[in-house]
C-alpha cells in the first residue's frame, strides 16, 4: 500500500472517530442526567469520575504522540487507538450521566461543562491532526494536548457538593460586581475633560472642539453617587448571601439543595443587572436608561433580601 493511500486511510479513520466524539459531546452538553431512584453515591461518583478524567488524558497524549512522528500507526494499530481513546470518551460521558439533577443543578451544570470542555478539546486535537501535515509535530499540536491536560486537571478544583457548587457562583457574581465598581471608581477619577490637557489644534477665532460627549457633565456625576451607592449595595448584598450559605448551606436532603438551587437562580441577574446600569452611566449618560435599570436592580434586591431574612 502506498503512503498516500495510508495517509489517506487514517484520514478517514479519523474524521469517523471525530463525528463520534462530537456526537457525544453534542448530547452531554444537551442532554439529561439518569435519575437515581435510590440513595447515591457522591464520594463514589467523584472517585470514578476522577479515573475516567485521567484515563481521557493519558490516551488523548498516546494519540496526540502516535500521529506526531513518523512512520504513522498501521491500521491495525490505528484502529486499537481510536477504539482506545473513543472507550475513555464514553466511560467519561457514561459517569457524568450518573450525577442525578437531585444531587443540585449548581453541581450538575458544573460538571456538566467541565466535562464538555475536555471532550471539546479531544475534538480540536483531532481536528489539529486532520489539519496538519501527518507524521509530524506541530506547535498547535502541542498547544491543543495541553489544553485537554488542562481541561482534565480543572476536576481536581471541581466543587464536590452543591453548597460548594453554589459558593463558586456567588463568587463569580461578587467578582463582576466588584470589577464594575471599581471601573466607575476609576473612571471618576480622571479628569472631567480627557483632552483639557491637550494643545488645541484650532485655528484662532474658531469655535473649540466639541466633545462633551466624552466626559461627564456635574449633572452626570450627581446621578452617577446614587447609582454607586445601588452597586455597592449588590455587592453586600451577594456577600451577605454567601456568608448565609457558608454558615446555613445544607446538602443534606432534596428540599435544601433545591433551596440552594432557588438562591443561585435569583442572583444569576445581579451581576448582569450591574454591568447594564453601569454601561448606561458612561457618557454620553443614558438618563432613560439609567433610571429602567435602577428600578430593576433595586426589585431585584429587594425581591433577594426578603429570602434571605
Amino acid at each position: 500500500m502506498s503512503a498516500d493511500n495510508s495517509e489517506g486511510n487514517v484520514s478517514v479513520s479519523l474524521r469517523n472517530l471525530l463525528n463520534s466524539i462530537q456526537c457525544v459531546r453534542d448530547r452531554v452538553r444537551d442532554g439529561e442526567s439518569n435519575e437515581s431512584d435510590g440513595a447515591f453515591n457522591l464520594s463514589n461518583f467523584w472517585d470514578t469520575l476522577n479515573q475516567a478524567v485521567k484515563t481521557v488524558s493519558q490516551e488523548a497524549t498516546k494519540f496526540s504522540l502516535a500521529f506526531s512522528k513518523a512512520p504513522l500507526p498501521s491500521q491495525q494499530d490505528g484502529e486499537k487507538l481510536s477504539e482506545s481513546i473513543m472507550k475513555s470518551i464514553l466511560t467519561l460521558s457514561t459517569v457524568y450521566y450518573w450525577l442525578p439533577k437531585s444531587q443540585g443543578v449548581s453541581l450538575r451544570r458544573q460538571v456538566r461543562d467541565a466535562t464538555v470542555e475536555v471532550l471539546e478539546g479531544v475534538v480540536q486535537l483531532l481536528e489539529v491532526i486532520l489539519s496538519t501535515p501527518l507524521q509530524s509535530l506541530t506547535q498547535e499540536q502541542l498547544t491543543t494536548t495541553g489544553t485537554v491536560w488542562s481541561a482534565c486537571d480543572q476536576f481536581a478544583q471541581l466543587p464536590q457538593d452543591n453548597k460548594a457548587a453554589v459558593l463558586v457562583v456567588l463568587f463569580d457574581h461578587i467578582g463582576v460586581v466588584k470589577d464594575a465598581i471599581e471601573e466607575i471608581e476609576q473612571a471618576l477619577s480622571e479628569p472631567q475633560d480627557p483632552f483639557n490637557d491637550v494643545l488645541s489644534d484650532d485655528e484662532e477665532g474658531e469655535e473649540p472642539r466639541g466633545n462633551q460627549d466624552t466626559y461627564w457633565s456635574e449633572k452626570d456625576r450627581r446621578v452617577i453617587g446614587p447609582c454607586q451607592g445601588l452597586i455597592k449595595a449588590s455587592a453586600a448584598c451577594l456577600r451577605k448571601l454567601t456568608s448565609a450559605v457558608k454558615a446555613n448551606g445544607d446538602v443534606t436532603t432534596n428540599q435544601n439543595l433545591a433551596q440552594l438551587d432557588d438562591l443561585a437562580d435569583i442572583t444569576k441577574d445581579i451581576s448582569p443587572g450591574v454591568d447594564d446600569l453601569a454601561l448606561c452611566l458612561y457618557p454620553p449618560m443614558d438618563y432613560n436608561g439609567v433610571e429602567d435599570n435602577v428600578s430593576k436592580l433595586a426589585a431585584l434586591l429587594k425581591k433577594v433580601l426578603e429570602i434571605i431574612r
